[in-house]
């Protein structure tokens, strides 16, 4: 009997602690890919700084490095509100999005253009190579390198 309630107590616990790491759902613009950016873990980890959570891409993601990806999404600018070829590609409105509090680090692209436009409030797509970042802590998990504006999207 005491084997029993050990096992009840392993499987409930099992299914708490499922139940308390959902990821992020997408809620956003109609996108095949930003759902996949979406599918991550996170483990605890420490370096000389402190602690941090290193992202454990799935394999969904995993299979989009080095891949030419279109998102679209709302322009957070880094440095200038007025343009820029650097700067942050949320998948939510600002007012939503991973530096409001709202979803986590896969919810944003770190997007690097190969010619600088004008910053819009508008929701934009942009077309670019992805790259993984699990390793410097100090840059966004994604990075859109060579990237390209392809236009405004209409909601």
């Amino acid at each position: 009997m005491k084997v029993y309630k050990v096992l009840v107590l392993v499987v409930l616990t099992g299914f708490c602690l499922t139940a308390s790491a959902q990821l992020s759902e997408y809620k956003g613009f109609p996108s095949l890919t930003w759902p996949k950016l979406y599918s991550i873990d996170y483990k605890k980890e420490k370096d000389n700084l402190g602690e941090f959570d290193r992202p454990i891409f799935s394999s969904a993601v995993k299979a989009l490095q080095g891949k030419i990806i279109s998102l679209p999404g709302y322009m957070v600018p880094f440095e200038s509100a007025t343009d820029g070829d650097h700067f942050i590609l949320s998948s939510t409105p600002l007012n939503a999005c991973f530096f409001c509090g709202v979803g986590g680090p896969e919810t944003v692209i770190e997007v690097h253009l190969k010619a600088s436009i004008k910053y819009t409030e508008k929701p934009i797509q942009v077309r670019g190579v992805l790259k993984l970042n699990d390793q410097d802590p100090d840059k966004m998990i994604y990075l859109l390198e060579d990237a390209e504006f392809e236009g405004l999207v209409e909601p």
